[in-house]
């Protein structure tokens, strides 16, 4: 059975760009689309979507709402099989639930003003660090991100355990799917106190998890796929910083968020939740089982 990608709407212009972007995916991958809208969404709603429909906010229904994002999903993607359900629920909940039974969740970023819209939304957030596939967050600018395609490549980023990442596989589907090179990246650094503590060992201690990085990459691609082009790179620095900078090259950036037992579905760590929130492209997380 093929998975559907699905995608939240809530009458604004970000979901409506997210719309987009899923019926691309789904098109991409030869998958259904399912459009879901949750009606405690209401209150969240913006001014945009009642001036294309020329009546008051106050007077937007979810049908309304559904109904609009269905008619550009087909105007993007005419062929992809298309499910809608409007539901009476937090989207919080819905989406984590729908994510069950998703090959992937899309998402838009919110936002009134320039400095929000800089940030994710409280329902990004939480279905990223809960969803049981992976969930795509648009981010960046407001350009059409539906067709990636501008820089050409796919980034991943390469954890500490990179041994049958689900991030690095999907990174890898991704990047074929496209048809471009793969960008895998890995950061390191020396802890301080290897350093200060032995200044005449710095250098030596440097090198050794410079080195500890590169097998660690290379692990992570030793049975990667020919048709794939894998560019590999270890950078000094912190993880969140060297990924900020590669999503700035690249058209997805591809990050794994590990399971942590006693507590509901994923949590973001630091580094996930940082590039989320301030990602110069689109971000894939995906969860990786601990």
């Amino acid at each position: 059975m093929d998975l559907p990608i699905v995608v939240g709407v809530d009458g604004s212009e970000p979901s409506l760009r997210a719309v987009d972007r899923a019926a691309y995916e789904a098109a991409l991958r030869g998958v259904p689309l399912r459009l879901v809208y949750a009606r405690l969404w209401e209150r969240y709603e913006g001014s945009s979507l009642a001036q294309d429909l020329a009546r008051p906010s106050g007077q937007v229904t979810a049908e309304d709402v559904i109904e609009t994002a269905a008619n550009r999903a087909r105007l993007r993607e005419p062929g992809v099989r298309l499910s809608i359900a409007v539901l009476p629920e937090e989207p919080e909940y819905t989406l984590v639930r729908e994510s069950r039974t998703a090959s992937a969740v899309v998402l838009g970023s919110r936002g009134r003003s320039a400095m929000t819209e800089a940030l994710l939304g409280s329902v990004s957030v939480t279905v990223a660090g809960h969803a049981h596939c992976p969930v795509i967050v648009l981010r960046g600018s407001h350009d059409d991100q539906a067709r990636s395609g501008r820089h050409g490549r796919v980034a991943v980023g390469v954890g500490e355990k990179p041994a049958h990442s689900a991030a690095v596989r999907f990174a890898l589907d991704e990047a074929r799917l496209r048809h471009v090179p793969l960008d895998a990246v890995r950061a390191w650094r020396a802890p301080a106190h290897e350093t200060t503590d032995h200044p005449l060992m710095s250098g030596g201690a440097a090198r050794l998890h410079e080195e500890r990085a590169a097998e660690e990459l290379e692990e992570a691609f030793r049975e990667a796929p020919d048709d794939v082009e894998v560019r590999r790179r270890i950078v000094e620095g912190h993880a969140r910083r060297v990924l900020l900078d590669a999503s700035a090259g690249a058209d997805l950036l591809v990050v794994g968020a590990r399971r942590r037992s006693g507590h509901f579905g994923l949590q973001l760590g630091r580094v996930a939740h940082g590039v989320l929130h301030h990602a110069a492209c689109p971000v894939a997380v995906v969860p990786e089982e601990a």
